[in-house]
């Protein structure tokens, strides 16, 4: 089976970072607490030095009342042409600083908002308190061919690395 690697602290915003920048858009959930669960698709802006993730979002938008009423939101990445999984549990904020609006601001935010001064927009800022990962070590081909062969004798040759990502 495959290796279990647990992050904390500098090596665990660096596997944050490396995940999130190859997945970039998540499943970012809300009312974890109320069934069904609210997600909706959602392009990361930035991961920080310190594993703050940064989002932009309408002011009245459903993320943004969810995250006033209840701040915990979960964020699903994956990018399954490599077989690199991420999910994270932390706190949510809803910011309207506009030093930070113009420190995220890039020309594609431009599809959902009128520029960085419109008055709707706001960043979501999300502190990981928690988080698992699954990464492999080998491209597709080699995954595949690992998959053959296991499926030959009878178990898994697995070379894939999981673990918990703590900040």
């Amino acid at each position: 089976m495959g290796n279990t690697e647990n992050l904390r602290s500098v090596e665990a915003v660096g596997k944050l970072r490396e995940l999130i920048e190859k997945a970039n858009t998540c499943l970012f959930t809300t009312r974890l607490t109320t069934v069904p669960l609210s997600s909706r698709p959602m392009s990361t802006l930035r991961v920080d030095e310190n594993g703050i993730i940064w989002f932009f979002s309408k002011v009245d938008s459903d993320k943004n009342m969810h995250i006033r009423q209840d701040d915990r939101v979960q964020l699903f990445y994956a990018h399954p042409s490599s077989s690199e999984y991420l999910s994270l549990y932390g706190r949510a904020e809803v910011l309207t600083d506009r030093r930070v609006i113009d420190d995220l601001w890039n020309p594609l935010a431009k599809v959902w908002f009128d520029g960085k001064d419109d008055p709707s927009l706001t960043v979501l800022k999300v502190t990981p308190e928690d988080g698992h990962y699954w990464d492999t070590k080998s491209n597709k081909m080699v995954q595949v061919l690992k998959l053959a062969i296991g499926a030959i004798i009878g178990k898994p040759l697995d070379d894939g690395l999981e673990g918990t990502i703590r900040i």
